[in-house]
């Protein structure tokens, strides 16, 4: 019996947020089944998250990825990492001197700026183009660099651009390869989550491997 080949599709995405979520978060997000609008949403209708990646509008972005590529010799990696390396393609350093393969790291290329994001998916939130759920989740996939201010920013504008409107966000996640910002966006508060190396390889192994 053949195995089923490894999957990197436009599904990935969501697969890895839930499982993201449902590892760092707990059993409230287990039940979350891949559907559309939003794309992950509980059979009941208690949770509807929509999941979304920053990725650049110009074909540049591949050469601007390459310009990334750290130029330590291939030779300083270590066995293990060097497998995940071959597996995934050519290598890229991370900035914790740490590696990771080019499939791994390429999903992570942004789409838009955050702002352009963010004005979309609460745009479409509160006109109701996401239905009815008891809470909503907006899960942002992004390789920039966001920091503290960069998140309080993001608050901030949810909370204006919501203002007043029945079906809102009550949740921001933003993952990056290293780290996941979550925000409880009524309460405006936040926590940075390290993702480490072996988290990072539980989360995009089982994203290739599972179907939602």
């Amino acid at each position: 019996m053949h195995k089923q080949p490894r999957t990197f599709d436009t599904c990935f995405f969501e697969r890895y947020a839930k499982i993201s979520l449902e590892t760092l978060f707990g059993g409230q997000y287990a039940s979350l089944v891949n559907a559309d609008r939003p794309d992950l949403q509980s059979p009941d209708g208690s949770i509807g998250i929509e999941v979304t990646r920053a990725i650049r509008e110009n074909k540049n972005v591949a050469h601007a990825l390459i310009n990334e590529i750290a130029g330590k010799p291939i030779t300083d990696v270590e066995s293990e990492d060097f497998r995940d390396i071959r597996r995934n393609g050519y290598a890229y350093g991370l900035d914790n001197e740490g590696w990771v393969g080019s499939l791994e790291y390429n999903y992570w290329a942004l789409a838009h700026p955050m702002r352009r994001i963010i004005s979309s998916k609460v745009g479409k939130v509160t006109s109701g183009f996401y239905g009815e759920f008891a809470e909503f989740g907006l899960y942002i996939f992004t390789q920039e660099e966001i920091g503290d201010v960069d998140i309080t920013n993001a608050i901030d504008q949810i909370a204006e651009l919501q203002y007043g409107k029945r079906l809102r966000y009550s949740k921001l996640f933003v993952s990056q390869i290293q780290s996941m910002y979550a925000c409880d966006l009524q309460t405006q508060h936040y926590q940075n989550i390290v993702i480490d190396k072996a988290l990072r390889r539980t989360f995009y192994d089982n994203a290739l491997e599972k179907r939602l």
